[in-house]
Order: C-alpha cells, then sequence, then structure tokens
C-alpha cells in the first residue's frame, strides 16, 4: 500500500511538471510518514549517499568537457573523422559516428554532445544530399552509442550505484561502445548504397596528416584516460583533475578563444550541474531504502525469476526496462531508482557486476534516444527541425542496430571483461 501511494504521489508530481529531484523526495517522505519509519532517516541517508569518493570526479569532468566544448576542439575531430572514413560512399554519416565515440571520451555530457554534433555536421549533411530525417538519425545513434565511452557522468552515478570501481567501469566501455559504432557504420554503408549517398571527399594522405595534426590535441584526453587507467596510474577522480587542467590550458594557450572569465563562469555552471546530479543521488537513496523495507526487490525477483534460467533472457529484460526508464525519466534517475533494486538479484544468478552495468549503461544510452519522449532524440529532432513521427520512418532502422549491438554486447560478457581483466583489475 505504502508503495501505491508513493507511485501515485511520484507520477502526479511529474504530470505537473515537477523536477524528478522533488517528485522523489516528497513521495520519498511521504513514504516514510506512512510506513512509519523516522524521518531521521531523511537526513541521515541524504548525507551518507553523498559522501562518496568517486562523485568528485563529475564536476571536473563537467567542467572540461563543457571547455573543450567551447574553445571548438569538436571541429578538429571533425575534420579527422572525415579524412579517415569520407573517401568512403556515405562517409560524411560515417564520420559523426566515428566522432561520436572521439567526443563522448571528451564531453561526457550527452546534451552538450548533441548540440556539438548537430551544429558540426547537421549543415554539412543536408548539403550533401542527407534528409533532414537521415541527419537527426545518424547524429541520435551516434550519441546514443557514446553513453559506453568515458568519461560519461552516468558511468560515474552508476559505479557509486552499485559500488563498482569507475575505472573499471570506464576500460570496460570502449570495446562494447566500438562493436556498436561498428554495427551503426555497416548501417551507414547499407544505406548509402540504398540511398544514393555520396562520398564526401577523396583519400588523400595529405589531409588526414594535416586534420591528425590539428586533432592532435583534443586526442590527448582518450589516450590519457585509457592509458592511465589501464596502468593504473591514477583513479576516475585524479583523471577528472587532470583533464580539467589540460581543457585549460589548452584552451587558454593553444586555442586562445576562451577568457578565465568564461572559464570561472563554465565552473559555476559545472558546480550546479553538479549539485543536481548528487542532490538527485542522494534523494533517491531515501526512495531506495524504502523499497528495500517494503520488499520491492523480493516482488520484483519473483516478477524476473522466469528470465533468470539465462544470463541474456534476464540482462535483455531489465535492459528493456532500463530503456524504458530512460525514455521517460531521463539516464540519472534510471540508475538511482531501477537499478538497485535489480542489482542483487544479477549477483546472485551469477552475472558479473561490470557486464551488468556495461549493459545497463548502454541500455539507458539507447532509451535516451527512443522515440516519442527520448529527451536527446527530441534535442537531435529540434536542431533538425522535424517531427518525432515524420523522424521515425527513417530512424527505425538505427534503433534496431542499436538493439542489435545491445544484443551483442549481453551475449558477448568478454567484450565488456577483456580490457579490465588484461589491465588485472578483474580476476
Amino acid at each position: 500500500m505504502v508503495l501505491l501511494f508513493m507511485g501515485a504521489i511520484f507520477v502526479g508530481a511529474l504530470l505537473i511538471s515537477m523536477p524528478i529531484v522533488f517528485a522523489l523526495g516528497v513521495s520519498a517522505t511521504v513514504g516514510l510518514l506512512l510506513g512509519g519509519y523516522p524521518l531521521q532517516q531523511l537526513g541521515s541517508t541524504i548525507v551518507g549517499a553523498s559522501q562518496s569518493w568517486v562523485l568528485l570526479a563529475i564536476p571536473s569532468f563537467v567542467f572540461a568537457g563543457t571547455v573543450m566544448e567551447r574553445c571548438g576542439m569538436s571541429h578538429a575531430l571533425v575534420e579527422l573523422a572525415r579524412a579517415l572514413v569520407g573517401w568512403l560512399r556515405g562517409g560524411l554519416g560515417m564520420s559523426v559516428i566515428v566522432v561520436s565515440y572521439f567526443f563522448s571520451d571528451i564531453c561526457g555530457s550527452k546534451m552538450a554532445e548533441v548540440s556539438a554534433l548537430s551544429s558540426a555536421f547537421m549543415p554539412s549533411l543536408k548539403k550533401s544530399g542527407y534528409r533532414s530525417e537521415d541527419a537527426a538519425s545518424l547524429i541520435a545513434a551516434g550519441t546514443a552509442m557514446g553513453m559506453l565511452v568515458p568519461p560519461a557522468i552516468f558511468m560515474i552515478v552508476i559505479s557509486a550505484v552499485t559500488n563498482q570501481s569507475a575505472v573499471t567501469l570506464f576500460l570496460a566501455g570502449f570495446v562494447p561502445a566500438a562493436v556498436i559504432g561498428v554495427c551503426l557504420c555497416t548501417l551507414v554503408l547499407i544505406q548509402a548504397h540504398l540511398l544514393g549517398w555520396p562520398k564526401d571527399s577523396r583519400p588523400s594522405l595529405k589531409r588526414l596528416l594535416h586534420a591528425a595534426k590539428n586533432a592532435a590535441v583534443p586526442l590527448v584526453i582518450p589516450v590519457v584516460i585509457l592509458g592511465g587507467f589501464y596502468m593504473g596510474a591514477f583513479t576516475a577522480t585524479e583523471a577528472g583533475a587532470i583533464v580539467a587542467l589540460y581543457s585549460v590550458l589548452a584552451a587558454k594557450f593553444y586555442y586562445k578563444n576562451l577568457s578565465f572569465r568564461q572559464m570561472c563562469s563554465i565552473a559555476y555552471e559545472s558546480g550546479i550541474t553538479t549539485a543536481s546530479v548528487i542532490f538527485l543521488l542522494a534523494v533517491a537513496t531515501v526512495f531506495q531504502y524504502i523499497l528495500g523495507v517494503s520488499g520491492a526487490p523480493k516482488l520484483l525477483a519473483e516478477l524476473l525469476e522466469p528470465l533468470t534460467v539465462y544470463h541474456w533472457t534476464f540482462l535483455l529484460g531489465v535492459a528493456m526496462i532500463t530503456m524504458l526508464f530512460g525514455m521517460v525519466l531521463e539516464g540519472l534517475p534510471a540508475a538511482v531508482v531501477l537499478i538497485p533494486v535489480v542489482y542483487p538479484i544479477a549477483v546472485k544468478i551469477g552475472i558479473h557486476p561490470i557486464h551488468f552495468d556495461i549493459v545497463q549503461t548502454a541500455a539507458v544510452g539507447i532509451g535516451l534516444f527512443l522515440p516519442p519522449m527520448g529527451v536527446g532524440l527530441l534535442m537531435a529532432l529540434k536542431f533538425a527541425q522535424i517531427g518525432v513521427w515524420q523522424h521515425f520512418k527513417a530512424y527505425w532502422p538505427y534503433i534496431l542496430t542499436l538493439l542489435i549491438g545491445l544484443m551483442l554486447i549481453i551475449t558477448v560478457p568478454e567484450f565488456s571483461l577483456a580490457l579490465p581483466r588484461s589491465a588485472g583489475l578483474l580476476k
């Protein structure tokens, strides 16, 4: 009964456009009162949930990503991608996927990535003969794939929620993202021949070398992150500080287009973003406490029991639920509300925690770009100036391809585990 009241209040709060964090807080407070639990639990749980060392990485990565996006690093990556694959039919479309992989590693924010990719690619795609629907599909699908490339903020949060190493999770994301990226590039190649998309440019070693030289500054970051984590040189929090310092030095002394005053403004915005993320995580912990003492995990375990016969059926079932959460509630609420409830079930039936986290990260990324309500998709469509249903006719092959990539990650755990295992982070 308590859970029914909490659910009704939560849904009602969302319907009147209350921010999700306050909707969770109000419903959790009502749950404490109706269940007869001490209200002291509210304060102690919120304080305890916000005192996690790994969460200190969030402001650094948010700040660094924003600085890099505003100083124009994305343009150098665009030129490198076009030099790499632009000579193929549909090469400009493939460039979107390639840049999404690189830029996710730098940006860390899905909304900033959609904005940057749309600004960089949308005019060129339309000029080259791609329909608005195709351009929006490429950007949406590429950004959904990029959720798996560190330093995605969602990865930091899910590592805290499931009590796993953020460094291990970061390393685990590189290969699965590449798997989905290959699937998407294959689709683009097929689409290019069916729809007559042109080649972007002729092969040119001179252009490739020039583009690589210009992209060397932003490409230092993924090399540092991957190499540093692989060799155990620093933690996720320390990596955030290193990347933030590098972004300041690059913006000030190489690009020379951001003042210290603008950087201070970005730092302020990053602090606000970080506060909202940690506040959401802390309030949701109260919600999780009530779900736990009310028997919700046991009930969910009984509902999911038919899927626990095979690991892949369980992971697929939970991923589908996570995608719906990601579409309706955005990414972070899906992590802090649903995943702590199903995570113990996954561990109990023998699924590796890192594999589980990677699958759920991929599912949330896809959910953010699912029609009709995925907030990332809506932002991409805003840049393309088309409606959801007009776009869906061109978008469904990309959704199918993302799901095929997800199934590959689910059925082949080594895609997620091989890199961290080779680094000695897993047994």
